[in-house]
């Protein structure tokens, strides 16, 4: 059986339970505050550290989940505090919300050094916030677990059900086609997001909040739960009730996780066909906690567990709430068992074994058996080659399959502007067997690697029934997009990579089987082009940007700042 520790060990017990001047000081303003000293001192402090905000749709209900986080930690003896945190939000931060997962992975590091907290609940969900959060509490090296935002309601349109992300890549092209009328593009507007929570396709959220859950940190079948289902509010109490557990037992992420964590958090994201995004964050995430986890590892595994999860964008059918319905991420992750390390343990202490006992599919055409999958291999392949010496990859679950070995000239774009200026340009020399080419979105080049890496197809090929062309970039793409797109490219044109070095006309040739991207120039010509390149000019010369720019990794490394990897751990505050 764990230890529970005694009042005295608690860490918030250097805080308000010692006897001196500095202890006085923080019990009487906590008393200033109307608590009375019973309900904070001796008990578990469990921070709370909450990303809602007005301009975070997916985080509506948080406000009410911090409530209900809690009750739960009030009703198992605990004392819970609200620490607000940066609200990454996808929808509206410029240029790319991914320039500030580091930002609350900071922030969430710093709030649990600093504060008399002695154990945390995350409340994400969201593209960047889990993997934000997760990545600071792993440093932060405290009791923790998260706490799913959860999928939103189906959208409905026009007697159609709708997928966020998806649906509307996929009804904008019609648009731009002229397939349909401006009218009918204006009247989605109101029922593609019908309710708070994140995107319900495959998308980033979605494969982050069971990749997370797999890694054994947050309450089994959690990920699933749409959240404006009852079952959510039960599961955020639940979570408050966790942590004043975990809390007294000391169940750090130190004493939890190991590498089987990892590999069955990257086996269940290729086996969902989650997002291209899940590469990247992992990779931090593992860096974080000290364990070992590449692009190697992550095309191995890939090959070896079977595409399960038949949802948009990768079906054309199912969503979250379907999911759910057919048993959710524990049914899903009971059906991936045989590729799962079932050893491993989580936040509850016990094996993933345990947790999966019992768990059923009741839909085995949305969560397939293994027997029967969608694909025979995981969703995402890992690309290297010439043209990506460090790596590329690509979400072969949403390719057109007949692009996916293909040889053609490269249309180079140097940048966003260019694209946006020329790609519907009737002039634009390009055919449905070109290779769109975008450099300069990156990490440093965007900055932050936006979500630009589903380039749009040209409006003349649209009108001409194209729907899927080879597109390459060293950006990223929605974990809801779709198509024939080659994201992640390493290292990034702004550091002058290959991919800096392309031309017009250039052949490029793709063969996803062999897991190959390469630039079909002699090396001759290749270093004439390095000997002429020059970097583009530093746009950036002050606040976080300026620091992300001098510290960022490339995308095969995480996108983390250099100086806030694994590492010996922050000391703790001297509060004499």
């Amino acid at each position: 059986m764990p230890t529970r520790r005694r009042p005295e060990e608690l860490r918030s017990h250097r805080w308000f339970g010692a006897e001196d001047l500095r202890a006085f000081g923080h019990r009487s303003r906590m008393l200033q505050m109307g608590l009375a000293e019973g309900e904070f001192r001796g008990r578990p402090v469990v921070g709370i550290v909450n990303t809602w905000s007005d301009l975070s749709p997916c985080h509506q209900h948080f406000r009410t989940r911090a409530e209900e986080v809690k009750r739960g930690v009030w009703q198992a003896g605990g004392f819970p505090v609200e620490l607000p945190a940066h609200p990454v939000t996808e929808q509206y931060m410029k240029p790319s919300s991914m320039l500030y997962r580091n930002l609350l992975a900071m922030e969430t590091e710093e709030l649990a050094r600093s504060q008399p907290v002695d154990a945390l609940v995350l409340l994400g969900g969201c593209d960047k916030t889990g993997p934000g959060l997760v990545m600071g509490a792993l440093s932060a090296g405290l009791p923790f677990l998260f706490v799913p935002a959860g999928p939103m309601l189906r959208g409905l349109w026009r007697g159609r059900t709708l997928g966020s992300g998806s649906d509307a890549w996929k009804y904008h092209a019609e648009l731009r086609a002229g397939r349909i009328t401006e009218a009918e593009w204006k009247d989605m507007e109101a029922g593609i997001a019908r309710s708070y929570g994140t995107c319900m396709t495959a998308g980033t959220a979605a494969t982050m909040m069971l990749a997370i859950e797999a890694m054994g940190l947050s309450l089994p079948g959690a990920a699933s739960i749409p959240a404006a289902d009852s079952a959510h509010p039960r599961m955020a109490a639940a979570a408050g009730r966790l942590a004043v557990e975990m809390a007294w037992e000391d169940r750090t992420p130190a004493r939890i996780l190991s590498q089987a964590n990892i590999d069955n958090a990257v086996a269940a994201a290729m086996a969902f066909g989650g997002s291209t995004n899940a590469i990247i964050h992992l990779i931090a995430m593992a860096r974080r906690a000290g364990l070992s986890l590449d692009l190697a590892r992550f095309d191995a595994i890939s090959r070896r567990v079977p595409l399960i999860a038949n949802l948009r964008p990768n079906g054309d059918r199912y969503l979250m709430e379907d999911f759910h319905a057919a048993g959710g991420s524990r049914a899903f992750l009971a059906t991936l068992a045989p590729l799962l390390d079932l050893s491993a343990r989580g936040v509850t202490g016990r094996t993933l074994a345990e947790e999966l006992a019992g768990a059923e599919v009741f839909d085995a055409d949305v969560i397939r058996p293994l027997d029967a999958p969608l694909q025979p291999e995981g969703g995402v392949a890992v690309l290297t080659g010439s043209l990506a010496p460090r790596g590329a990859v690509i979400k072969t679950s949403a390719a057109d399959p007949r692009l996916l070995s293909h040889t053609g000239p490269a249309v180079v774009f140097d940048d966003i502007a260019d694209l946006k200026a020329r790609i519907d340009d009737p002039a634009l020399p390009v055919t449905p067997d070109s290779v769109l080419v975008l450099r300069n979105a990156g990490p440093l080049g965007g900055p932050g690697m936006p979500e630009w890496g589903m380039l749009p197809i040209p409006r003349k090929l649209l009108a001409a029934g194209v729907r899927d062309m080879v597109r390459i970039s060293d950006a990223r793409m929605s974990g809801t997009s779709y198509g024939t797109c080659v994201l992640h490219v390493a290292p990034e044109s702004a550091l002058g990579g290959p991919l800096a070095l392309v031309r017009d006309g250039d052949p490029i040739r793709l063969d996803a089987a062999n897991r190959r991207l390469d630039l079909l120039v002699p090396e001759e010509e290749l270093a004439r082009r390095r000997a002429a390149w020059a970097p583009p000019p530093r746009r950036y010369g002050r606040g976080w940007t300026a620091l992300y720019l001098d510290q960022v990794t490339q995308a095969d490394e995480g996108c983390d700042l250099r100086f806030l990897e694994a590492g010996a751990p922050t000391p703790e505050p001297d509060i004499h």
